[in-house]
């Protein structure tokens, strides 16, 4: 059903379809091989916040409980701000600036009637990746995040998107992805440590790192007077 109580869905040709035709204008008019490079990226780009995330959960299995831990409830916490964002999209039925505008250019081809644009999906993805990644691996979370960005404003450079649905995107994801990895930070742990036991999962899991035992404690000397 659709709603009006969300404003910035439907924010109007003073501000969403105005910033929309400015920037899709502007894209049609780019090189040829610019514009095939925002296609391909647009898609593809979402698949290296997969490869990092896969390389983070190899990389951990060597790691501490932790490091696995947050290596399994990051791509957790990508979905389920996924899948929240998809139940907005549903409540609100933003129409695709594509097909909603008159006489709108969009590089890329215009998604599917139903499938909605308030928020972008792609936008909520980079933005979960790489705020996950921000918290459990900070030095690639750093780097990746002006990725992020321009995976989120690619969205509507090929015109699938008006700029307020890649903010919202961006927003929701920036938000509650690292909210969903720090609850189950210490639940997450206790049960990595738990699973680690069984040699079943250890290629899964890796095994625990095996700690030092503590050096041995020498009493003080103390000299006595003869």
């Amino acid at each position: 059903m659709t709603t009006t109580l969300v404003p910035l869905a439907k924010a109007g040709p003073d501000y969403g379809v105005g910033v929309y035709r400015d920037i899709t204008e502007w894209a049609v008019g780019t090189p040829g091989w610019l514009q095939t490079f925002g296609e391909l990226f647009t898609e593809g780009g979402l698949l290296l916040f997969v490869g990092v995330m896969v390389f983070q959960w190899w990389r951990a299995r060597k790691g501490d409980d932790r490091a696995m831990a947050y290596a399994m409830i990051a791509p957790l916490a990508v979905v389920v701000v996924y899948a929240l964002s998809e139940v907005i999209k549903v409540w609100l039925h933003e129409e695709r600036p594509c097909r909603d505008i008159p006489g709108a250019r969009a590089i890329a081809e215009c998604p599917a009637t139903g499938d909605y644009s308030f928020p972008s999906n792609h936008s909520v993805i980079a933005a979960s990746a790489v705020a996950t990644l921000l918290i459990s691996w900070r030095l690639i979370g750093v780097l990746l995040l002006p990725v992020a960005v321009l995976a989120a404003l690619s969205r509507v450079y090929v015109g699938v998107h008006y700029l307020h649905d890649v903010a919202a995107g961006m927003l929701l994801g920036l938000l509650l992805a690292p909210l969903v990895l720090l609850a189950l930070r210490v639940p997450g742990t206790h049960l990595v440590t738990a699973l680690r036991r069984k040699p079943s999962l250890e290629l899964v899991l890796g095994a625990s790192p095996v700690l030092a035992p503590p050096a041995p404690q020498h009493a003080p000397y103390s000299a006595t007077r003869s």
